[in-house]
C-alpha cells in the first residue's frame, strides 16, 4: 500500500497508531492488517525501538534496524506503516542528565537512522526537559531545528516522510484554539520560508489520559470541566483550525476508552489516534489467565517479583492509588518481556503447556 493510498483512510475514518509493546503484538497488528486488509501504523517511541548506536529498546530488544526488517518479512500484503512516536530530545533511555546540545545530536542521529530504515512517519516532540517546563517558543525553535534536519536528510536520501508535530505534553484536558492557532501559523511560516511541505498531523489534546488501567481524561467525562469547553465542542472547533492550515488531527492515549467512545471519532473527524500500553496490558494479563488456569502459582509469584521490581509502574500511578501488587505487575509486566528471568519463566511455562 502506498502512503497517499493510506492517507485517503482518514476522509472516512481514524487511523490506527498501534504500539509495538511486544514481538506478539507486533506479529498481531501485522496479521490482522494483512487478513482484513486494513493499514495499521505502528508507532515505536524510543524506548521502546531505538537505533543499535544507541543500545537499542526493551521490546524484543530490537535495534531499530532489526524491527524494520521484521516487519518487513512477515508483512507480506505491505499494510504496516512503521512510525517514529516521540521522538526528540531526552525521549531516550538515559538521557536525563544531557545538555541540549547533546540531546539534540542523539535525537537527530536517531532520526536518521529511522529515514534509512524505511519509517514513514515521524513524530518530532520537542515538550520535554528534565527539571524544567519548556516554554512554547523553546518547543518550536527545536521543533523547528530537527524538522529541518530531517526534512533535507529524507531529501538526500530520495524518502518520503510524513510528519507529525507535537509541542505539548498531554495533561488530559484540551487545547485552546488560541494554543493551536498560533502554533500552527508559526509553523506555517517556517515551512513557507523554507519552502518545505507542512507536517501531516499535529497532536491535539482532545482529553485523553491514561494513568493505571483506565482513561480519566475528559474525553468521556459525562461531567463539564471548569474553564474547558466540552469535547463535542471544543474538537470542532480545533479541526478547523487544522483545516485552514490543510493539517490532519493525531490524538495520543486513545487507551481504555469505551466502545461508544472510540466510535466517535470518525465522527469528530479525528484521523488518527494511538493506543499503547492497553496492548502490554491486554498480553500481561493473558499470560497470567493462563498461569491460573494451569494453578502455577509458583510462576505466576516469579512473574509478579520481577515485574513489581522493574518499577517501571511507577509513571502510570494515580497519587492515592488503591492499586494492589497484582495490578501494578500487570501495568509494567510488558515492559519486562525480555528480561532473562521472565524468558526463563516463558520457557517454563511454554514447556509446562506443551505437556498439556
Amino acid at each position: 500500500m502506498k502512503l497517499k493510498q493510506l492517507m485517503s483512510y482518514t476522509k472516512k475514518g481514524t487511523l490506527l497508531g498501534a504500539g509495538p509493546m511486544s514481538k506478539n503484538c507486533v506479529l498481531s497488528a501485522i496479521n490482522l492488517s494483512n487478513k482484513k486488509n486494513v493499514p495499521i501504523i505502528l508507532i515505536a517511541s524510543r524506548r521502546q525501538i531505538e537505533c543499535e548506536q544507541f543500545g537499542g529498546g526493551y521490546v524484543n530488544n530490537w535495534t531499530t534496524e532489526e524491527f524494520s526488517k521484521f516487519v518487513q518479512k512477515y508483512d507480506k500484503k505491505k499494510m504496516i506503516f512503521l512510525a517514529r512516536d516521540h521522538g526528540g530530545p531526552w525521549q531516550g533511555t538515559r538521557e536525563e542528565n544531557y545538555t541540549l546540545k547533546r540531546s539534540m545530536e542523539v535525537a537527530k542521529k536517531s532520526f536518521e537512522v529511522d529515514i534509512d530504515s524505511d519509517f514513514k512517519f515521524i513524530h518530532i516532540d520537542t515538550s520535554i526537559e528534565p527539571k524544567k517546563k519548556v516554554s512554547i517558543q523553546n518547543s518550536l525553535n527545536r521543533f523547528f531545528e530537527l524538522f529541518e534536519h530531517c526534512v533535507e536528510y529524507s531529501k538526500k536520501k530520495d524518502k518520503k516522510i510524513y510528519f507529525e508535530i507535537g509541542t505539548e505534553e498531554q495533561s488530559g484536558s484540551t487545547n485552546t484554539p488560541e494554543e493551536l492557532e498560533y502554533t500552527l501559523s508559526e509553523v506555517k511560516k517556517f515551512c513557507n520560508k523554507k519552502k518545505y511541505e507542512m507536517p501531516k498531523f499535529v497532536v491535539i489534546q482532545s482529553g485523553t489520559k491514561v494513568v493505571e488501567m483506565r482513561n480519566i481524561g475528559s474525553f468521556q467525562s459525562p461531567l463539564r470541566i471548569e474553564n474547558e469547553l466540552a469535547v463535542e465542542i471544543q474538537l470542532p472547533k480545533m479541526i478547523e483550525i487544522c483545516k485552514k492550515f490543510k493539517i490532519l488531527m493525531k490524538e495520543h492515549n486513545a487507551d481504555y476508552l469505551t466502545n461508544h467512545s472510540l466510535s466517535l471519532h470518525p465522527k469528530l473527524n479525528i484521523h488518527a489516534a494511538n493506543i499503547a500500553p492497553e496492548f502490554g496490558v491486554v498480553e500481561t494479563k493473558k499470560i497470567l489467565e493462563i498461569m491460573d488456569d494451569l494453578k502455577l502459582s509458583f510462576l505466576k509469584k516469579s512473574f509478579i517479583k520481577i515485574s513489581l521490581e522493574s518499577n517501571k509502574w511507577k509513571k502510570w500511578m494515580l497519587r492515592h492509588s488503591n492499586a494492589n501488587d497484582y495490578d501494578r505487575a500487570v501495568i509494567s509486566g510488558h515492559y519486562i518481556f525480555s528480561n532473562s528471568k521472565f524468558i526463563e519463566i516463558k520457557n517454563e511455562l511454554s514447556k509446562i503447556l506443551k505437556i498439556k
